[in-house]
């Protein structure tokens, strides 16, 4: 073999087996945001999500990886697989919830059902980013999967996008999910400057005790009211309830321990890879998700404003006076949102103890941004 024959062998290679050829500036770019992911995952930001999202962005942008997409044989790639089969077959965000409901407490809501409407007012933000969406030049369906992000569920947010605007998938998620990672920081200005001072330091009665039955009862009602007004959603929300069932049981506590445990972590690892994966610099490096992000603060606020303005306007016509400091965790950021209230709540009063009142609204958020979700996908699938 002649020097000249190996320099073109050597030169072949190198431009259609490595991906030094195709590198771009967006490639490098998308390592950057990969990068401050998981920079801001060890800062203890949504570290459970942001690890995977991000080593995710990172690993897929580098050029002819075979990782997302399929071969020439038509078989998933590596993070592809997880994509298709665990996302755009609605798989992981269903077991996502299953988890979640073996970890949920409905106890406050049963108590206090009259939050249900508290759920539905903090989706508020929800149908003010739709319209400014479609102002902006989104789709119906694209305008949709962004308004749910101020629902703060990023379950249900991945849930939705995957069935209404895929190529947005990645945008979304990374909006839902560092809002709720910023709901210590978002939504206590909003709460001070809604709420006036003798409203703050409402003091709440003692919740009513409920009943074995009650906890049993609540998930199959809940199961069968979902499933036949929204049925859309079945696949999260009758995942959240089984969940609930098992747990409430008392039967079969192996399989909430999985439920809620390794199988949850699994399914958590998986799920970010795939949102990470599809956030490659060919489809990601657009103005849209520059617009969602913008979007998605003024989603959280109005979300948050509204669960507040439910609770006063509940407040008019109810002889036993609610604080309208747990109206905020009308969005469904499980339990973060209550804690927030809580902590809010001992600032102004201490010793006003607000965490299990304001878990009745979260819950109630919970099933009303995929109720949310659900009118969207009846609508514009």
């Amino acid at each position: 073999m002649s020097w000249d024959q190996l320099v073109d062998i050597l030169y072949t290679i190198f431009v259609t087996q490595t991906g030094i050829p195709s590198l771009t500036f967006g490639h490098v770019f998308m390592w950057g945001v990969g990068l401050l992911f998981m920079y801001l995952a060890t800062k203890n930001i949504e570290p459970l999500l942001l690890v995977p999202i991000g080593f995710g962005i990172f690993i897929v942008n580098f050029p002819l990886a075979p990782l997302m997409g399929t071969n020439e044989h038509g078989v998933p790639q590596f993070i592809y697989f997880f994509y298709h089969y665990g996302l755009e077959w609605e798989i992981l965000p269903s077991v996502i919830f299953l988890g979640l409901g073996t970890l949920t407490d409905f106890t406050p809501l049963i108590a206090n059902p009259k939050v249900l409407v508290v759920g539905a007012g903090a989706q508020l933000g929800v149908f003010i980013t739709f319209i400014g969406t479609l102002l902006c030049g989104f789709t119906l369906k694209e305008a949709a999967s962004v308004g749910i992000i101020g629902g703060a569920d990023g379950p249900t947010t991945v849930y939705l996008t995957s069935a209404l605007a895929p190529h947005l998938l990645g945008a979304n998620a990374v909006a839902a999910y560092s809002y709720m990672a910023l709901v210590p920081i978002i939504q206590p200005p909003i709460m001070r400057a809604l709420i006036k001072k003798e409203d703050r330091l409402i003091k709440m009665d003692n919740m009513r005790e409920v009943s074995q039955v009650e906890r049993l009862v609540f998930p199959l009602i809940g199961a069968g009211v979902i499933a036949l007004l929204i049925p859309a959603v079945t696949p999260l929300m009758g995942m959240f309830m089984l969940g609930n069932f098992m747990r409430e049981s008392g039967v079969v506590k192996r399989l909430v321990d999985t439920g809620g445990g390794a199988l949850m972590n699994g399914v958590t690892i998986f799920l970010g890879l795939a949102v990470g994966g599809s956030m490659r610099a060919e489809t990601f490096l657009d103005w849209k998700p520059l617009v969602i992000l913008a979007f998605g603060i003024v989603d959280f606020v109005f979300c948050t404003a509204g669960g507040i303005w439910t609770v006063q306007i509940l407040n008019k016509f109810s002889k036993q006076k609610m604080n309208p400091l747990i109206g905020s965790a009308g969005v469904s950021a499980v339990p973060m949102a209550a804690r927030v209230s809580q902590v809010v709540g001992l600032e102004e009063r201490p010793g006003n103890y607000l965490l299990m009142h304001a878990m009745a609204p979260n819950l109630a958020g919970v099933m009303g941004t995929a109720a949310a979700a659900g009118m969207f996908i009846a609508m514009f699938k």
